[in-house]
């Protein structure tokens, strides 16, 4: 039987908001409150990353702190980063290993910088990945647009067998399905 853990990666109210806001938050925040709703009802961890730099999300500040209609409970765990890696510079690992993690779902800001990073380090450690493909987002950048980033690295990421465990691109519904057979 799998044991998964959600991690919500940097849906910070800076990211959502003004001339370079992420394509779809409304949507993106919408599909992440269902996956939220289904690990909660499954028993499975929820945990929401934040990423902090000294100029922009700065720890505190109204831009670092998660985005406006997000469905955050009291039992949901919170970590804090510095890097596009979840992973580096914190207790993610730990954490996971000691509640017996052995999948973990991916959502969230932005595809191709803390997305991508942490689920790339998440297969060299050893976890298998669900991305729930439209579940994360992108502000595009000047060669491509957001869902052609978004559809890159859902392809992408899933083709990589190099480390042993894969990316299962899926959609949302797909992963609360998934869950909601966990718990049955």
């Amino acid at each position: 039987m799998t044991q998964p853990a959600l991690l919500i990666i940097d849906v910070q109210q800076g990211l959502c908001e003004g001339e370079g806001a992420a394509f779809d938050c409304a949507g993106t925040i919408d599909r992440i409150n269902q996956l939220a709703a289904a690990a909660r009802a499954a028993g499975v961890p929820v945990i929401w990353i934040q990423h902090e730099a000294r100029n922009e999300l700065r720890h505190g500040t109204r831009e670092w702190q998660l985005a406006g209609g997000l469905d955050v409970q009291p039992g949901d765990e919170r970590l804090r980063k510095t890097t596009p890696d979840s992973f580096n510079k914190t207790d993610l690992e730990a954490r996971l290993r000691a509640g017996g993690i052995d999948t973990l779902i991916v959502c969230g800001m932005h595809t191709e910088f803390c997305v991508d990073t942490t689920a790339r380090r998440a297969l060299a450690l050893g976890w298998p990945v669900w991305l729930a493909a439209d579940a994360h987002t992108s502000a595009g950048n000047a060669a491509i647009a957001p869902p052609q980033v978004i559809a890159h690295h859902n392809a992408t990421l899933s083709n990589i067998s190099s480390f042993g465990p894969r990316v299962q691109a899926l959609p949302a519904a797909e992963v609360v399905r998934r869950l909601a057979g966990a718990q049955a």
